[in-house]
């Protein structure tokens, strides 16, 4: 995020660092990513971390539980899944979350050092072959106990049917909360189609060969370093099918001919179009609840409104 957290003493965030036995003595915001907060910790004899703070306001919906017992699992997945020998998986230090507040969740990773990339961007056909074996190792793991169900169904659905129906009124939680409404009411039916559509598909997917996946394994969360690449922000791990990766990811007969040689099955395209129909339909329902809610004018509600306009068109086919 490009805009620091509301309500956060930074002060009180490197104080409770010591909770992990760091003694920094310095905390450097990062502007990086979207939609969690991070900063480099350094102490006085050099070494440095990573930091992330999670507002667990804006965290959810969780299939089952708070934002803070959902987040905290899937933490503890990662850490499990670094325990269980899978060297790419970047996880948290010590204790995975702690509380800093009632509003944030903190925790501390080692500070890795690779090329970064941002949604949506290309990669290389050995980089993704890299990755493709890197999801396949991912998707042949032993899921720890600590690994929480991820459903096809949308869970925050429901904010969109809310969205579609209050789309007549008036909204008011901020500078881009009529724009957001305007836009809804605009493609209303086309958006409710979508909608119909992924039910109907989705009810013909089988809920069988779950797997341990990452969610949402694009450029943004890769680090590529020199050993090879490295997965970040696991807050959306989960057994789900593999096709939840490999949208992401695979691109063409290749890259899944490739997957099936490692796994011995073989990935169904049309489940992975459909999630990223879901994708689609999941980020859409997110952004408008945030913008029916209060909300700023700074650099992250303008990404966030330019990713909304963008997702909106490109589901109702209006875009490229």
């Amino acid at each position: 995020m490009k805009d620091l957290p509301a309500g956060l003493d930074e002060r009180a965030l490197l104080d409770s660092l010591g909770e992990w036995g760091i003694g920094a003595v310095s905390l450097d915001y990062a502007p990086v990513g979207f939609g969690d907060y991070h900063w480099v910790a350094a102490d006085a004899d050099g070494p440095r971390w990573f930091v992330t703070v999670a507002d667990l306001t804006q965290k959810g919906p969780f299939e089952q539980g708070s934002a803070e017992s959902g987040l905290r699992q899937a933490m503890d997945t990662a850490v499990a899944l670094r325990e269980q020998g899978l060297d790419f998986v970047v996880a948290p230090l010590g204790e995975s979350l702690r509380l800093l507040g009632q509003r944030h969740a903190v925790s501390v990773f080692p500070l890795v050092h690779g090329r970064t990339g941002d949604f949506g961007q290309s990669l290389t056909a050995g980089e993704r072959a890299a990755v493709v074996e890197l999801l396949a190792e991912l998707h042949r793991t032993a899921p720890p106990a600590s690994t929480p169900v991820r459903p096809l169904r949308i869970p925050a659905r429901d904010r969109l049917e809310d969205a579609l129906q209050a789309a007549g009124g008036v909204w008011q939680g901020g500078p881009y909360a009529e724009p957001a409404r305007a836009l809804v009411a605009e493609h209303a039916g086309r958006l409710r189609e979508r909608l119909d559509e992924f039910d109907r598909r989705a009810d013909e997917v089988s809920g069988e060969h779950l797997v341990v996946t990452h969610g949402e394994p694009h450029p943004g969360n890769l680090v590529l370093a020199d050993r090879g690449p490295l997965l970040v922000d696991w807050d959306t791990v989960g057994l789900a099918r593999p096709e939840r990766d490999l949208w992401l990811v695979a691109d063409g007969p290749e890259d899944l001919a490739r997957y099936a040689d490692i796994t011995g099955r073989w990935p169904d395209p049309e489940v992975m179009d459909l999630y990223r129909l879901r994708w689609a339909i999941e980020d859409v329902a997110l952004f408008v609840a945030d913008f029916r809610g209060p909300h700023d004018s700074g650099a992250d509600s303008r990404q966030a409104w330019e990713a909304l306009t963008g997702t909106v068109l490109d589901l109702c086919g209006q875009r490229g």
